[in-house]
């Protein structure tokens, strides 16, 4: 599986590359959606934020001076369009400012730090081999966790082995993580 770096991707989409910006947007789409979910904003406007913040990229491209800042560009970004928005929700609806300053004022410090593991996690997920991360996804996503029975089933594999093979997929999760600096 390709995985081109940030840099590769945005040079490819400041060329018009489209297959480089769907990438992109795949890389980092559940990031930007988690600052509008943080802001507990309707599911409607939360796309509309991720849509906004997909604009301001694209228009920003040939700006971007380092790809290495590009997440805390798009969390930036997109915390300040939660903001904005809230605040017009807040004077349309007469509430108070305060409140919403003080959400605001934790996102650079807590939500940013935790989004930012979220996407490394994410990101480390995506290197591990296809099979390791749908037995991932099965036991440790879904809700309620798929049991050792039907993970075998969808894999192929023998129920007795999922632990053994959940162990080693785990173990290369950590390893990847590790080599991130997670």
């Amino acid at each position: 599986m390709n995985h081109p770096s940030d840099e590769a991707l945005l040079e490819a989409c400041l060329n018009g590359d489209q297959t480089a910006w769907t990438m992109l947007v795949a890389r980092y789409k559940n990031l930007v959606y988690s600052v509008p979910v943080r802001y507990r904003l309707s599911p409607e406007d939360a796309a509309d934020v991720f849509q906004q913040v997909w604009l301001a990229l694209y228009s920003e491209l040939p700006n971007l001076r380092r790809s290495g800042a590009l997440r805390a560009w798009l969390l930036s970004v997109t915390s300040h369009k939660c903001y904005h928005l809230k605040k017009l929700h807040a004077r349309t609806e007469s509430a108070g400012d305060d409140a919403l300053d003080r959400l605001v004022a934790e996102f650079p410090v807590e939500w940013q730090r935790q989004s930012e593991r979220e996407q490394s996690f994410r990101d480390a997920l995506a290197f591990i081999p296809p099979r390791c991360r749908e037995l991932v996804q099965m036991l440790f996503y879904e809700d309620p966790p798929v049991p050792y029975a039907e993970a075998a089933a969808r894999l192929g594999l023998a129920e007795g082995s999922i632990g053994f093979i959940r162990g080693r997929c785990l173990k290369k999760l950590r390893e990847q993580l590790e080599r991130s600096g997670f």
